[in-house]
């Protein structure tokens, strides 16, 4: 898949995200993260074409492990930005403003690791965006679990 295409691709996912974060839903332990999954094995595949048409590099190593901490990163930020609540005896989460302001400019930040590290690491932000959006929604998704648990909100 060429740069372009991944970049729509990852426009499209992060729209997913934001619209599913954004939505008042239930916060549930024992939930089978199917979509962060999906994400991560795909997201794999995609880092792997972008090695096979690009030299591994100290440059290319230093800009995917820095992007993969911003990941991390935002997804801790963005958890806090969460709203999580307890209404008719059940938990329930919702994304905030800031938290579409945090996959906004998270993604932003990603993509804007190419042109910080040029031609030494081309094209790995869109090679690695699915990668990227994986692992800040896992995090994301541990940090909201931890709260919801550290409250005494889930059993």
């Amino acid at each position: 898949m060429n740069t372009t295409a991944n970049i729509v691709l990852g426009l499209a996912v992060l729209a997913l995200l934001v619209w599913r974060q954004t939505q008042k839903r239930l916060v549930r332990e024992g939930r089978r993260p199917v979509v962060l999954v999906i994400l991560l094995v795909v997201g794999i595949v995609q880092l792997s074409f972008y090695f096979k048409t690009a030299s591994t590099s100290v440059a290319v190593v230093v800009a995917l492990v820095t992007t993969l901490l911003l990941a991390a990163g935002f997804g801790v930020v963005r958890a806090l930005s969460v709203r999580i609540w307890r209404q008719d005896g059940q938990l329930w989460r919702q994304g905030t403003w800031l938290t579409v302001v945090l996959w906004a400019g998270g993604f932003g930040v990603h993509i804007g690791l190419d042109a910080l590290f040029g031609s030494a690491a081309a094209g790995l932000g869109a090679g690695s965006i699915l990668l990227y959006l994986a692992v800040s929604l896992g995090v994301q998704r541990l940090v909201v679990q931890s709260r919801a648990t550290r409250s005494g909100s889930l059993a």
